[in-house]
């Protein structure tokens, strides 16, 4: 019995051992935390900031050590819902904006705010409000890059003692009423025909200019052209009748040659009296021939001889 009784005592240790040791593993094993790479871990122990994780594996104390938040190092969008806004000139109407932010501290980040996201929807419709309210509808609707920056750089000084990083925001939507809508749509229709008349009017503008041009120039060549042939014509006719009269020159000299020649064979015939006076008649005749009205003769046969003594004398001269 006492054998027995000291088997049962040696189980019940060895049973109760290793429960003890068994739930030790499992404390040891539940405490054990895998801290990704894009995450931070936040420890407190006993209630209190210990220590910020990263990257990598982790023990907690057990029932003393807690992980109280993981945030997430990456860049955070948050698409907010449409805010309700004033311009300066009291048209009212909704923006929908994005940001785009990421956390640079965490035990700011988990300390700093209660619900960073809620602060940060609320800020941005606070800034929003203030800056709209500066400016007027047209101003609103063309100055996107202006409101965005505006809004980064508020938002980023007001939650830097969050541990936030606002790197941009966006205005994603401008929402005016709907009066104000059908209004712009029909300033938009009146301005494109406004701007297709003016091209209309500059494009007939530009023909009529073109085709005056063109008729100038058509008409400064025609000049050109008629000019041109003037001078070519005028060149033509002085060349002709420098042409004519140095054929008449030259026909000149050819007649004054053949009378020359004529002359002189006239004087190396040496003809008679009675030659003389039969020359003459026959060219009485040629004369008597021509288109002339009235001809001239000599009284006498001495006329006659005293014409042949002359010509007798010329071809003498012509012959010196």
């Amino acid at each position: 019995m006492k054998v027995l009784a000291g088997l049962d005592g040696g189980i019940v240790a060895a049973i109760v051992i290793s429960i003890v040791v068994l739930i030790l593993i499992i404390v040891v094993v539940t405490h054990i935390r895998v801290i990704k790479q894009t995450e931070k871990a936040i420890v407190e122990r006993l209630g209190a900031y210990h220590a910020t994780w990263g990257v990598g594996v982790h023990f907690l104390i057990p029932f003393i050590d807690r992980i109280s938040s993981r945030i997430s190092m990456k860049e955070q969008v948050r698409d907010f819902q449409p805010q309700s806004v004033i311009t300066k000139d009291n048209v009212t109407m909704k923006i929908d904006t994005v940001i785009f932010f990421a956390v640079t501290d965490p035990k700011l980040y988990a300390y700093g705010v209660d619900n960073p996201i809620a602060a940060i929807e609320y800020l941005s419709a606070t800034t929003l409000r203030n800056i709209i309210g500066e400016l007027d509808l047209d101003a609103t609707l063309t100055s996107r890059d202006i409101i965005n920056e505006k809004m980064r750089k508020i938002l980023d000084e007001a939650t830097d003692p969050w541990g936030i990083k606002v790197n941009r925001v966006e205005v994603k939507n401008i929402l005016p009423p709907n009066d104000i809508r059908e209004a712009m749509e029909r300033q938009m229709r009146a301005e494109r025909e406004k701007r297709e008349k003016i091209l209309l009017a500059e494009g007939e503008k530009q023909s009529a200019i073109l085709i005056a041009e063109g008729k100038k120039e058509s008409a400064i060549l025609n000049a050109d052209a008629e000019k041109q042939t003037a001078i070519l014509r005028a060149e033509g006719e002085a060349q002709s009748l420098r042409e004519m009269k140095a054929a008449e020159a030259e026909g000149i000299r050819l007649v004054r040659e053949a009378e020359a020649q004529g002359l002189e064979a006239l004087k190396a015939a040496a003809p008679s009296q009675e030659v003389l006076t039969l020359r003459y008649y026959e060219a009485l005749g040629k004369v008597a021939d021509g288109k002339a009205t009235k001809i001239f003769l000599p009284e006498s046969s001495k006329g006659i001889a005293s014409l042949a003594a002359v010509a007798s004398e010329a071809a003498k001269t012509t012959e010196e």
